[in-house]
């Protein structure tokens, strides 16, 4: 796999949670008393603790998961893999027990229902599920499980960046109302899921470097 193929997946992952890491950057900036460069939340007051670690951990394990997927550093850099998996699971376990947090103790965001928050009660618990198992898998050394879940656990993290265009084209296309956004969310996760699972179920791509027939001697070529 060349170097350009390699970080060809990491940075379409980068590029997907670009829209959510950016607007939770400004959703802490304005929490911590700056400009008000989104529109105003009546849900926050104050410093909600379990917001900012929700986007902090969101950014930090959207970020290191997508550099995690590079082959070549997993090939040449096994330490900081290994250094790196232990943040990330931290990381990932702080965004879905924020997230179940946010859902279970604050108000539900406007314009959503009670699909939503059922889904998201699931998701949150999937995830967590997904880190363990796959936190378990590596301490045993069973790297193919531990990629599996792993991959899946980052599916459904990075669901809000899918959620953008699944909303946002999706509302365009049938219009807007509760149920339809809750749908076009759940769209979100599901789009993400299936895609991760045909990353962990396709086969292996192997080069077979097959020896390139030598010219003959020139002496033993008949004239």
């Amino acid at each position: 796999m060349s170097r350009r193929t390699g970080w060809a997946l990491p940075a379409a992952l980068v590029a997907l949670c670009l829209v959510p890491v950016v607007s939770g950057t400004l959703r802490l900036v304005q929490l911590a008393g700056g400009p008000d460069l989104m529109p105003a939340d009546d849900r926050w007051a104050g410093w909600p603790v379990a917001l900012v670690v929700h986007i902090a951990g969101s950014a930090v394990f959207a970020l290191v998961g997508a550099l995690q997927l590079v082959p070549g550093i997993r090939r040449r850099h096994p330490g900081w893999h290994r250094r790196a998996g232990r943040v990330l699971a931290v990381a990932g376990l702080l965004v879905a027990g924020s997230a179940l947090w946010l859902t279970l103790f604050h108000d539900p965001q406007p314009g959503t229902g009670p699909l939503l928050f059922v889904l998201r009660l699931v998701v949150g618990s999937a995830m967590i599920s997904c880190l363990v198992v796959g936190v378990a898998a590596a301490r045993r050394r069973d790297f193919t499980t531990h990629r599996a879940w792993m991959i899946r656990g980052y599916a459904i993290a990075v669901g809000a960046g899918t959620q953008v265009f699944t909303q946002g084209f999706g509302e365009a296309l049938i219009g807007h109302g509760e149920l339809r956004g809750d749908l076009l969310k759940a769209a979100g996760w599901a789009i993400n899921l299936a895609v991760a699972e045909w990353v962990i179920r396709r086969p292996a791509r192997r080069r077979t470097s097959r020896p390139r027939p030598r010219p003959l001697p020139a002496e033993t070529v008949s004239t």
